[in-house]
């Protein structure tokens, strides 16, 4: 049983799930047939997948440098997946080594790697719990032993968004998470859009996996950070926020935007 209570068993290899197929995307080895065969069907529907969640990657990358090197020292990740080196807290290190990281993640495979993702730290966590249930996450006392919600905090919404529903009212979860957070914490989000070529198709994929994909419009993902101060160049796609080297070919066929802003209220 795992910290949080659940069982391998409990681990749905019925379904495709999201972090199971971006591991698959990425060239891991933490995923199911089911999700091999979505991810190449994902692939098929959208050809730049691959380099997109490579550019999403470096995105978060990016977005951590920034957000450690603007002096924030807790990171709050939901939605982190399945280890991918380098992780977050890897990632903050380089920049600051005291850099505490809360990690939540709602599939029980993302708990059983909690090793992988700790590297032995007690200066992290890993939290079974869903975005959906923003309160949840924010009270957990897992996510309270690392994150001292009185300092700066950076959250990271990196490419989990767009699994909510608008039934789901992600811009109600968007602001519980952000009503907690102190002035000088900032939000890092990525999502999928539909705005740079038709992807109904790859949406299909997600209709049997346990998160469907819902796209959004560039004004429809800016509204997620109302209530913060975007930082330069404001939201864009993902190569091109703040890129430190030539973003790859097809860039602008990419599939997702990118943001980060601050909290200064």
């Amino acid at each position: 049983m795992g910290q949080d209570g659940f069982r391998a068993e409990e681990i749905d290899t019925s379904r495709p799930h999201p972090a199971r197929i971006y591991d698959y995307l990425l060239g891991g080895k933490d995923n199911y047939e089911v999700d091999q065969r979505a991810g190449d069907a994902l692939a098929a529907a959208a050809p730049e997948v691959r380099i997109g969640l490579r550019a999403n990657r470096e995105f978060l990358r990016r977005a951590v440098r920034y957000v450690v090197g603007s002096g924030v020292r807790q990171i709050l990740d939901i939605g982190t997946g399945l280890p991918t080196s380098p992780n977050v807290h890897e990632i903050a290190h380089e920049v600051a080594p005291d850099v505490r990281v809360a990690y939540v993640d709602n599939d029980p495979i993302v708990s059983a790697h909690a090793d992988a993702l700790l590297s032995g730290s007690g200066a992290n966590s890993i939290v079974l719990a869903d975005l959906r249930d923003p309160r949840a996450i924010v009270d957990h006392p897992d996510v309270r032993r690392v994150i001292d919600f009185d300092e700066p905090v950076a959250v990271l919404l990196v490419a989990i968004v767009h699994f909510l529903t608008d039934a789901d009212e992600p811009e109600r979860i968007v602001a519980t998470l952000r009503d907690a957070l102190p002035a000088g914490s900032f939000l890092v989000l990525s999502h999928a859009t539909g705005d740079f070529a038709d992807r109904t198709d790859a949406q299909a994929v997600y209709s049997k996996a346990t998160a469907s994909l819902n796209l959004r419009s560039r004004a429809g993902i800016e509204r997620f950070f109302d209530g913060f101060e975007l930082v330069e160049p404001g939201l864009a796609q993902a190569p091109f926020w703040r890129p430190d080297s030539p973003p790859p070919a097809r860039s602008q066929e990419i599939g997702f935007y990118g943001g980060v802003a601050r909290r200064n209220g």
